[in-house]
């Protein structure tokens, strides 16, 4: 029995409840995105069938049990048709219940329409009906339906007495009672608890509302040519124009679309048969309609229409779903014909996207067969055979066969495994730890902190939580987009930056306001960022150009030196190559800014720590095993993060900053040579005190003198210091005009602010966020509060002794859009990130400045 009705009237002025004409008050704010596009489809004078839109506040009160004159309701649409309700929520990704179609349907209609459609379809509409008002509405198991042939001659019957059975009583015959619960039904799914975690979980507010159309149908069974399908201008995959949909004949709703469905193709096509040979008119009717509301709704649609006896009528028009490549060259297309500004194709694309873009990514259709889960920590995909060292990674490169490199935890000398690697899996770490910054730089493929698998190295043996063990060349694939672990070999896209990417980051770059350069640690980073129109090189860890074979020697005898003259004797054997490096990375970034970080972490992390490496050692160095194994032993540090390394150590070891200054210096003159002159800038790490600066400064402006006067060549430098400790960002002040630039190194700003181990954080930071104690993971997003305040104090510091004073955030926080939006605000001069997200950037800073600019 229907609750009592209120009464209310239904009418075109009506903002609760009104038929959809073209000056109704309908809004996606209050009546959701369908009832808003059904009324500008009204207004190009599209065959739209009549419609009625409930707004939220009308769905939340029927939610409640308060129906609406549900007779005045169905008078506005055809007395003698059957009606069909479908959701329009604000946002339709929010999702919503399913559409409940052939309301109306009852024995009177169902013989009525028997003498005139026949039996078979009549039988097919209320059948259908009665399933479906089961299911969504008398809330009956679907598996009553299970048993049934739906097309045998007796199946409304059937379905009539198992509603019976299962409802005790019989199934409802007047039209307002099937449409009352059908409102009610879909009214209270959308506020039901599960429903509301399902939305939020898609990012809508807690109290996102719900609107209901209610539309007279259109069959599409019948005399003539009949049936449904959906019709699109684009390639949902590619961007690219195409005409592409299904269509099936004596069909409802999105029939056309379901597996197994014997459905046309929409344009004429050699694979079968098609909607353009077997209904002309029609098939060009709908390309004009599409062709008009993608010009009109200023986006590429999708059409969902009926076809009643080779008449056309249109049901919905939904944005048409796409890829990130699709999604670019869609926009841009719509910018080139006219139809948006750049400005407005900009702002559609997310920059995370671009991720799909510029990395290998699985297939969204293939199967997943997830073995386990991390923290995605360099996007894109990649399969190949478990290893478990830098050597077996190398070896497996030499034989041409792609490999995984799973390890405990990265460190700087697993670095030739990782450039040999097509993936890497660590088993601790988080977002900023050495596998996640140094799989980024490299475009590498990265899953870390993934404890969910248990790792067994010494057993050379990954086991899962489901009681699987992958050993070592077995097949398996990195998602480092979903920070997924998956076994086996899925399908994958390709990277794509096509033309319209290129088209779409020259018009970011036109519209940016702050610069993007890149971290890049050797002369190929360097080519990527290059490639990819960084401003420059915003970071360049030197210390990563040590680790190749015939260096790493040379810098451990240069470890083990006693003396100052030992240790400048073997740098003399490292000089010509920095030298060499240094010259081709300043060939490559001809005209853009190079900043050298000088020598950063602890030596100890140069030395082996297996007896086979110490081993080794000994005997290049001509010295017993136990010799060496005491001084590697000796140079442990309780807390490296926070010992001597950084400035610390060019302070207290000054032949490795000589060295690398003179390399500098050289390779400078060398590079200005065949193009235009070049100014490095040199950066000191781990600053902490005026007095630091002044050092360093001192030595590297002797070296520079000394160089000029042998070489007769006059060259520019500049100099200054990441800022990354705390007391650096206090006491900017001092600091500054010592400097020509500060970089603010926001990873280990972000360590020493909160007392976190980026490299540990990972175990707890998902229990973190999820407990509300942090809104985000702060090595992921920059903490504006904290670390921000930091970083403001900082700048407003350095600038107060040094106006000209240049400034630059470096680390991975430089390509979080979030972050970019912060350094704008803070007035920062450019953000430097890994080579691979530098789109992102770039896209993530137009966006900021269109916003800016339009308020």
């Amino acid at each position: 029995m229907l609750p009592p009705t209120r009464g209310a009237a239904v009418q075109q002025d009506n903002p609760d409840i009104t038929f959809i004409t073209a000056s109704a008050p309908v809004a996606t704010a209050s009546h959701g995105g369908r009832a808003k596009c059904l009324q500008r489809l009204v207004r190009l004078d599209l065959p739209v069938p009549r419609t009625v839109a409930l707004s939220f506040d009308e769905v939340h009160r029927i939610a409640a049990g308060d129906t609406p004159d549900l007779e005045a309701l169905i008078a506005l649409l055809n007395p003698d048709g059957l009606i069909c309700v479908r959701p329009s929520s604000e946002d339709p990704d929010w999702g919503g219940p399913g559409a409940v179609l052939n309301i109306g349907m009852n024995d009177a209609r169902h013989a009525s329409l028997s003498k005139t459609l026949g039996a078979a379809a009549a039988n097919a509409l209320y059948a259908r009906f009665i399933q479906s008002y089961s299911i969504h509405v008398a809330r009956l198991d679907p598996d009553m339906f299970d048993d049934m042939d739906m097309q045998a001659d007796d199946i409304c019957e059937q379905a009539l007495d198992a509603y019976e059975f299962e409802a005790e009583e019989p199934f409802p015959q007047d039209v307002s009672q099937q449409l009352g619960g059908v409102l009610r039904s879909m009214a209270r799914a959308w506020e039901g608890t599960s429903a509301r975690l399902l939305r939020q979980a898609k990012g809508a507010p807690a109290d996102a509302g719900l609107g209901l159309v209610v539309q007279e149908m259109v069959l599409g069974l019948g005399l003539g040519e009949c049936g449904s399908g959906v019709l699109q201008l684009v390639n949902s995959t590619t961007g690219l124009p195409q005409t592409t949909g299904r269509y099936l004949s004596q069909s409802q709703g999105r029939d056309a679309l379901e597996t197994g469905a014997a459905s046309l193709y929409i344009e004429r096509d050699t694979r079968g048969p098609s909607l353009e040979e077997q209904a002309p008119a029609a098939f060009e009717a709908l390309k004009a309609h599409a062709a008009l509301m993608r010009e009109k709704l200023r986006e590429e649609m999708q059409i969902e229409f009926t076809i009643d006896n080779g008449r056309v009528h249109i049901l919905d028009g939904v944005r048409v779903q796409r890829s990130a490549r699709a999604a670019v060259r869609i926009a841009v297309r719509l910018a080139e014909d006219g139809i948006i500004s750049r400005e407005e194709a900009l702002m559609r694309i997310e920059p995370r996207a671009l991720n799909e873009l510029l990395h290998r990514q699985i297939d969204p259709k293939a199967k997943r067969d997830v073995i386990g889960t991390g923290i995605a920590a360099s996007p894109g995909a990649a399969t190949g055979r478990i290893v478990f060292s830098a050597a077996a990674a190398q070896a497996s490169a030499a034989r041409g066969e792609a490999c995984v490199l799973v390890r405990r935890e990265t460190n700087p000398e697993d670095i030739r495994g990782m450039h040999a690697a097509s993936a890497v899996l660590t088993e601790r770490g988080g977002i900023t730890s050495h596998a996640a910054v140094i799989g980024r730089g490299l475009g590498l493929p990265c899953v870390v902190g993934a404890s969910s698998i248990r790792f067994q190295p010494k057993k050379r043996a990954l086991a899962t939580a489901d009681g699987r063990v992958f050993r070592e060349g077995d097949i398996i694939t990195v998602d480092g987009s979903e920070g997924q672990i998956l076994a086996g070999e899925p399908a994958m896209h390709e990277a794509a930056l096509d033309d319209a990417f290129q088209t779409l980051m020259a018009w970011a770059d036109a519209a940016r306001d702050i610069d993007v350069r890149a971290n890049a640690d050797t002369p190929a980073d360097a080519q990527t960022a290059r490639n990819f129109k960084a401003n420059g090189i915003g970071l360049c860890r030197t210390e990563h150009m040590f680790f190749d074979a015939d260096r790493l020697t040379v810098m451990r005898e240069m470890i083990f030196a006693d003396a100052s003259d030992d240790r400048r004797s073997a740098l003399e054997q490292l000089l010509p190559m920095q030298r060499e490096d240094f010259t081709e990375l300043f060939r490559i970034m001809e005209g853009q800014p190079v900043c050298i970080r000088l020598f950063d972490p602890p030596l100890h992390e140069f030395l082996p720590t297996d007896r086979s490496g110490l081993r080794d050692l000994a005997e290049a160095l001509s010295l017993p095993l136990s010799d060496v194994t005491r001084r590697v032993e000796a140079m442990g540090e309780y807390n490296p993060m926070l010992g001597m390394r950084g400035v610390r150590l060019g302070i207290t070891v000054p032949e490795i900053y000589d060295m690398q200054a003179r390399a500098i210096f050289e390779a400078t003159i060398a590079a200005s040579r065949d193009g235009d002159p070049v100014v490095p800038e040199i950066m000191i790490p781990l600053v902490s005190a005026k007095r630091e600066v002044e050092l360093v400064k001192t030595r590297i402006d002797a070296v520079a003198a000394a160089v000029r006067t042998v070489t007769g060549v006059k060259f520019d430098y500049r100099l200054g210091v990441m800022v990354e400790t705390p007391r650096a960002a206090l006491r900017a002040e001092d600091i500054a005009p010592h400097c020509h630039f500060f970089s603010f190194g926001t990873n280990d700003l972000t360590q020493m602010t909160y007392g976190l181990s980026r490299d540990d954080a990972g175990r707890f930071m998902s229990a973190y966020v999820q407990q509300g104690v942090y809104p985000e993971d702060p090595f992921h997003t920059l903490d504006a509060d904290g670390v921000g305040e930091l970083l403001k104090l900082g700048a407003e510091r350095g600038r107060r002794a040094r106006p000209d004073l240049t400034l630059s955030v470096c680390g991975e926080h430089g390509g979080s859009p979030e972050s970019i939006a912060f350094c704008r605000k803070a007035g920062i001069d450019y953000v430097s990130c890994s080579p691979f997200r530098v789109p992102v950037a770039r896209l993530a800073a137009a966006q900021l400045a269109i916003s800016d600019k339009i308020g």
